[in-house]
């Protein structure tokens, strides 16, 4: 397959926050599969910890508007937009006041106010896909980084399944040491539901409470591929990922590059 166009869909992204494995590798490896000569387009929470004033980031009216409905409450969808140096790299951000406060904060939402995990990655998730509808922009790989992202597979996979913006893409899940502390809630099923995801996509977590093993099972179960991006994966996912036959780029300390990604990305054909 050749490399035209690649959508990474993030958790964190360095240096609008912190240095950690993530965010180093969510902001360079879309820079680096840039050089490559592919058309990239990046995806984050605008969390309140991200400085807007500091890292130029502006409103894009044009792909706002939109509200988007969960657990039959609307939220309004705001996107904006900032380009990541030196690759020139456009990185968007998914923001609603329900989900992500608007003053600067020192901990990231998603750990802050854990019992609205489950709808603040619905709502994520949504938002991407919908600014990417929006933008006519069908790419040949979508990269998932971080467990807020996992429900992308199933949603692309499910109710975008015939959308062209999707159809033709490979969904390539990323695993990193993510884990999180409280299990989202065990009503999330029915809020896909609600959403128009099949009863029988989410059956192994209906009326459940979801840990992490039970989300990423279901970000797998919609993906075309695997990658490895930390040392230190839970053993039960890796379990998974043996019992998934999907194929998988294991961790390589001393190969990290985009180079490796890329070249992983076009053996999927």
């Amino acid at each position: 397959m050749e490399l035209k166009k690649v959508l990474f869909v993030s958790q964190e992204i360095y240096p609008y926050l912190p240095e950690s494995p993530m965010s180093l590798l969510c902001s360079q490896l879309p820079q680096g599969i840039m050089e490559r000569g592919a058309e990239v387009r990046t995806f984050i929470p605008l969390y309140g910890m991200i400085n807007e004033r500091r890292n130029q980031i502006h409103p894009t009216i044009r792909l706002s508007g939109m509200n988007i409905i969960i657990n039959d409450s609307d939220h309004p969808l705001m996107i904006k937009a900032a380009t990541l140096q030196p690759a020139r790299m456009p990185v968007y951000f998914i923001y609603n006041d329900d989900y992500f406060t608007d003053a600067l904060t020192d901990q990231l939402e998603t750990v802050s106010h854990p019992d609205d995990n489950d709808e603040r990655s619905i709502f994520y998730v949504r938002g991407v896909i919908e600014t990417v509808r929006k933008l006519r922009w069908n790419p040949d790989i979508i990269q998932c980084s971080g467990w807020i992202t996992a429900l992308a597979p199933l949603y692309m996979r499910d109710l975008y399944a015939e959308d062209p913006s999707f159809r033709d893409a490979k969904i390539v899940y990323a695993l990193f040491d993510d884990d999180f502390a409280e299990p989202l809630s065990d009503q999330m099923a029915n809020k896909l539901l609600q959403d128009g995801i099949s009863p029988e996509m989410v059956q192994g977590i209906d009326g459940k409470t979801v840990d992490y093993v039970a989300l990423t099972r279901l970000a797998l179960a919609h993906s075309d591929a695997i990658v490895q991006c930390s040392p230190a994966v839970k053993p039960e996912v890796l379990e998974l990922v043996q019992a998934s036959g999907l194929p998988f780029l294991p961790y390589d300390e001393a190969d990290n590059s985009a180079k490796r990604y890329g070249d992983f990305y076009e053996s999927l054909g």
